[in-house]
């Protein structure tokens, strides 16, 4: 992190590839040559673990475990595991730039399963060591997917069985049992996802590529860590939670974000040295060579809001772990290359926590040219000791932001980064972040690429059409690498 360097922010779900959804197949690969090509030091994804509601990323059913939908089918054929007519032709969707979550889920799962009929013997050593190597929470995560699939999907604070929702010890033991093949299925596709992912991994190593991942700083209320270690978060005796997690009112949403995830137990949490923390840091460093820890102003303090409101506009503010965390991290882990996402409004203890933990923090330009004030984002306040983006997956793409912004501000961004439709709007705003002394620049796939709102990955506090946009292979072009390398040189990146 030390070096003046540069990446792209584009996540696997977004690769080309013929089955409806990016994969840790050919295409992870070439895209990785593609970074290399550009003269790009990092691929920046978004969190890996399985999707749960939304199709968001950042509700996942577990922390620790990867999503299935990566799992690529060729790999797998070239290891006698698939036949191709099994699902070559497949309904994976019928956009090759958009991910269909729902026909993924129905077609891709049961041609997995077949997999695992023929992996399940094959591999029986290997899956064995790997369950033993990840026991602090593959066992957990395997059953409550059983139970959950069992239970027709629902969450747990759904299940008909009261006694495995609230995990009595002979409940436990009894759906280990029942539901032993499901399990085991279960654990196959973690086995599965570990395997594909660690040797793309090593690929973009190897290319002089690190990845950057991105760990959300709450767990999903339908998720085997909320079911597994329930007591480290706050709930009633019920386990439904008393308090949510979410943000107050802001540029993004007039009634705040409301994420409904539940919050943690922070003294208990204390309590145990933040072990649950230092495991799920620890397990993120084998996916990751550096981390984004999402929402990182809620370390210092969170926005909390009753269970059951409609909106986030009555929560308060409650103080978190702050450098407690932070230093039982270091003591345990070492110094480790964090990124913090600062974004939002920071008070004076949230930049001392940042300061303190020594880490990065995040500058969006699409945040800097608001003529109703002087923005802390506008590149003459950076200094070097920040990652620079000209936008987030939060964000609208830069064409986007420049049709739908108030107009004063885009005439101030076009006078400020002397923007020209000759070069290109979108590529003057990359040339803003590239020249910046932030010592890593990031742009999304889709700002390389000039594309609108339509390709857009995310609009905070809406369900649905999130998630799914995805870059076609002719995209991925030589001229585009080759531009891309030469604004990488200009700026000393």
């Amino acid at each position: 992190m030390s070096e003046r360097s540069s990446g792209i922010l584009m996540h696997v779900s977004s690769l080309p590839s013929p089955y409806g959804i990016g994969t840790f197949g050919k295409a992870a690969y070439d895209f990785i040559d593609f970074l290399k090509k550009a003269g790009q030091r990092y691929w920046q994804i978004l969190p890996l673990g399985p999707t749960g509601y939304g199709d968001s990323p950042y509700q996942s059913f577990s922390s620790f475990a990867g999503n299935a939908y990566f799992i690529d089918f060729d790999i797998l054929r070239e290891e006698g595991l698939l036949y191709k007519a099994e699902y070559e032709g497949g309904d994976f969707g019928s956009r090759a730039d958009c991910v269909d979550y729902g026909k993924i889920f129905k077609n891709k799962m049961p041609i997995l399963h077949l997999a695992f009929e023929r992996g399940k013997v094959r591999y029986k050593d290997e899956i064995n060591h790997f369950r033993e190597e990840n026991k602090i929470w593959i066992e957990d995560y395997a059953l409550y997917m059983a139970v959950k699939s069992h239970f027709g999907l629902r969450s747990w604070q759904e299940w008909e069985d009261e006694e495995i929702k609230l995990r009595k010890p002979f409940a436990l033991q009894h759906y280990r049992k029942k539901l032993k093949e499901k399990i085991e299925f279960w654990i196959f596709i973690q086995y599965l996802f570990f395997k594909q992912w660690h040797k793309v991994k090593k690929y973009a190593n190897q290319k002089g590529i690190y990845i950057i991942g991105d760990i959300p700083i709450y767990v999903a209320e339908d998720s085997a860590d909320t079911w597994a270690n329930s007591e480290l978060f706050l709930l009633d005796k019920n386990k439904t939670p008393i308090k949510v997690a979410g943000c107050p009112p802001d540029a993004f949403s007039k009634t705040g974000q409301l994420w409904g995830n539940p919050i943690y137990n922070w003294e208990e949490l204390e309590k145990r040295n933040f072990t649950w923390w230092i495991q799920r840091i620890k397990g993120n460093y084998q996916l990751y060579d550096m981390i984004r820890i999402d929402h990182f102003r809620g370390f210092d303090s969170y926005w909390e809001i009753s269970y059951g409101d409609p909106t986030a506009e009555k929560g308060r503010w409650t103080k978190g772990p702050g450098m407690k965390l932070f230093n039982a991290l270091r003591a345990e882990l070492g110094n480790l290359p964090i990124i913090a996402e600062d974004l939002g409004y920071l008070t004076e203890s949230v930049i001392q926590l940042r300061e303190e933990t020594g880490y990065p923090g995040m500058k969006v330009l699409q945040f800097a040219f608001d003529m109703r004030e002087e923005s802390d984002y506008l590149p003459h306040h950076y200094d070097k000791n920040c990652i620079v983006y000209t936008g987030t997956h939060d964000n609208d793409t830069v064409n986007g932001w420049l049709k739908t912004a108030n107009p004063t501000d885009v005439q101030y961004a076009i006078r400020y980064l002397k923007l020209n439709k000759e070069e290109g709007y979108h590529w003057g705003f990359i040339r803003g972040a590239w020249s910046s002394v932030g010592k890593i620049a990031i742009a999304q796939m889709q700002d390389f690429l000039g594309l609108g709102s339509e390709a857009r990955m995310n609009i905070p506090s809406t369900i649905g059409g999130n998630w799914k946009w995805r870059a076609t292979k002719e995209q991925l072009s030589p001229a585009l690498a080759e531009k891309i390398l030469e604004l990488t040189k200009l700026y000393g990146r």
